[in-house]
């Protein structure tokens, strides 16, 4: 299925795309989404061409005061299936939002940061860094975006999933050296995400979509999360347990990587050599 395709078709089980009193975002969001399948046919392409030699990196944060291990949080669910797919040629770490600096380091470490400080205009140009998060990690996420833009290391995709700013922060503006970035986000309840993300500048980011979740009408019971959260932080919560929307988080990522080996056919292969 086509990426334009699949994230504007999903969602019809219990949460809107959009909501109908919103008629031009749900515009904004076709528009968009569209462009987005174009972009992930040339990302397949670049992808083939550049994966034996251009570093790629996945980063998550994790929202609230969640540790970067909880596997009952659907970023840390994402990342584990990403890293079974790639044992090896993705690197793939989760992060609590606080610790932000960590990622940013880890990033240079792995793009190869020489003794010295420095990195190599060619390697900052070969990178492929990919950073998604959840809530506050939303936050985190377009603010690690903007300080690898001061070092000049471009950002092939950001997403946020009911992004919440943190103070002095700002989660609405993407910056120039992300090359796609997407939203996803419920307005319900005391605690919820951004409405809208835009481009810093438009001719260097695309915005894939700012994709609206209802879950007033049919809401997921999450058992697993802390009675708390689910009391509280109802909605918020529910999106981030929504496996709808994670798995789109997760299409979008995987449109980034390189393709998947086939273990069986190259089994087979072996076996008749």
């Amino acid at each position: 299925m086509a990426l334009g395709a699949s994230l504007t078709g999903c969602g019809a089980r219990r949460a809107n795309v959009v909501s109908p009193a919103r008629p031009s975002s749900q515009a904004r969001v076709e528009s968009s989404a569209g462009r987005g399948a174009t972009a992930r046919a040339e990302t397949h392409n670049s992808a083939s061409q550049t994966r034996d030699s251009a570093p790629v990196i996945v980063i998550g944060f994790v929202g609230g005061f969640v540790g970067r291990n909880n596997s009952v949080h659907s970023p840390v669910q994402v990342a584990a299936r990403i890293r079974d797919s790639y044992p090896s040629g993705v690197y793939v770490e989760v992060f609590e939002n606080r610790r932000r600096e960590d990622a940013h380091r880890r990033i240079l470490e792995i793009l190869g940061k020489s003794h010295e400080g420095q990195l190599s205009d060619s390697m900052k140009q070969r990178a492929r860094v990919v950073i998604y998060g959840m809530s506050w990690g939303g936050s985190e996420t377009v603010a690690l975006a903007r300080e690898l833009k001061e070092e000049k290391i471009p950002v092939v995709l950001t997403v946020q999933v009911d992004s919440v700013a943190k103070l002095a922060q700002n989660d609405e503006v993407i910056p120039s050296n992300v090359a796609e970035a997407a939203n996803f986000y419920q307005t319900d309840g005391l605690l919820h995400g951004r409405a809208e993300i835009r481009a810093e500048d438009a001719s260097q980011t695309r915005i894939l979509g700012n994709f609206h979740y209802e879950y007033k009408a049919k809401s997921l019971s999450c058992s697993e999360y802390p009675w708390y959260d689910r009391l509280f932080t109802k909605y918020h919560t529910e999106i981030e347990c929504d496996p709808e929307v994670w798995n789109r988080v997760e299409m979008l990522i995987r449109a980034k990587l390189p393709p998947v080996e086939d273990k069986a056919a190259k089994r087979t292969a072996q076996s008749q050599n």
